[in-house]
């Protein structure tokens, strides 16, 4: 069979309903994997709070990371990033929000926080990633792979319309859940990660299979050439990927299913 990318979003999507990989994604993906095909993580976590399931899995995975800012080699080099120009994040550092509204900053080796929020950490339980407490007015905006925004989402829309309208295409605001409001640089997404990984891997999109359930992965799944959307995908997000199949529910492992059933594992 001809090598594949098989690519895949992580929360609401690869991972279960305790954000862990269940033991039938890791036997199928590892399947997959002595077979030939090439695997891919796409999250919009920090590269360093991917790693947990990479080596749970034991075999090659190339990491897009931080929604499209950063892209890994399965042997942790690093093969592409992009940056917020400094300006644009000290900016997004210094803009007005409610104080119930967490800044967080996404660096390629850290992850900043403004204040304390122990109930993110839950988030991360199964890979012990955590963040640094800092005090937005002392950084200098460099190296910032992502600005997220953690709040109520009626907060956020103020927040996104005005991002929108004072900076337009210079940034790419998109939503990782209903309360995470995600700001890369312009044209950083998980579809250019990928466009850029199926380059270097030298297979055509045709050949690519791309699992998501959010409106980050709205790039990537268009770029594919088999688009996947969860059944408990944001409601927008079918109706910006046309083409994607519908398929079941990450709770109930539904990409392992369908996968085995893809390629007749």
């Amino acid at each position: 069979m001809t090598p594949h990318l098989i690519v895949s979003d992580l929360d609401g999507t690869l991972l279960d309903a305790n954000h862990d990989l269940h033991p039938e994604t890791i036997e199928t993906l590892r399947l997959l994997a002595e077979r030939g095909h090439h695997l891919a993580f796409a999250s919009g976590r920090h590269f360093r709070d991917m790693l947990a399931f990479r080596e749970r899995l034991g075999v090659p995975i190339h990491v897009i990371s931080t929604n499209g800012a950063y892209l890994h080699g399965p042997g942790d080099e690093l093969l592409a990033s992009r940056h917020l120009e400094a300006e644009l994040a000290r900016e997004l550092i210094a803009l007005e929000r409610h104080d119930s509204v967490r800044l967080n900053l996404y660096l390629e080796d850290e992850w900043l926080i403004d204040a304390p929020a122990p109930r993110l950490l839950a988030y991360h339980a199964h890979t012990g990633f955590g963040y640094r407490v800092v005090e937005p007015a002392s950084l200098d905006g460099e190296g910032v792979g992502k600005v997220l925004y953690i709040g109520e989402p009626e907060r956020l829309a103020g927040l996104e319309a005005t991002i929108r309208v004072s900076h337009g295409e210079r940034l790419h605001v998109t939503y990782s859940t209903v309360n995470s409001l995600e700001i890369m640089a312009g044209g950083v997404n998980k579809g250019t990660a990928l466009e850029a990984l199926l380059a270097a891997l030298g297979i055509a999109r045709e050949h690519c299979l791309a699992f998501g359930d959010n409106l980050n992965d709205t790039e990537m799944l268009a770029l594919a050439g088999e688009a996947h959307v969860m059944a408990n995908a944001h409601p927008e997000l079918a109706g910006r990927v046309p083409a994607a199949r519908r398929i079941g529910h990450h709770a109930e492992t539904a990409v392992a299913r369908h996968l085995r059933e893809w390629f007749s594992l």
